[in-house]
């Protein structure tokens, strides 16, 4: 799997939680790990490889208002355009 395949850039503005509880990090998509997780650099600095159920990714809503969505949904309907 790509950083392609998932809708995304390395640098590409993400969030992420440690836990399930946990509260929001921003960083920037590295790349795809081996395990299937995604390397994602913090603001401090630090990589970070974490599951791809618990990272959001940064977009725009349809009024122009910065948004986030799950990163498995925005993956799931690049998959789907790409069948068109």
């Amino acid at each position: 799997m790509t950083l392609e395949q998932l809708g995304l850039t390395a640098g590409h503005k993400v969030r992420f939680r440690r836990r399930d509880a946990g509260r929001w990090h921003v960083g920037a998509a590295e790349r795809v790990e081996q395990d299937g997780s995604l390397r994602v650099r913090d603001g401090k600095g630090a990589a970070r490889a974490i599951p791809l159920a618990l990272v959001e990714v940064r977009a725009e809503g349809p009024r122009g208002a910065t948004r986030w969505e799950p990163l498995l949904e925005r993956a799931a309907r690049i998959e789907q355009l790409r069948l068109l």
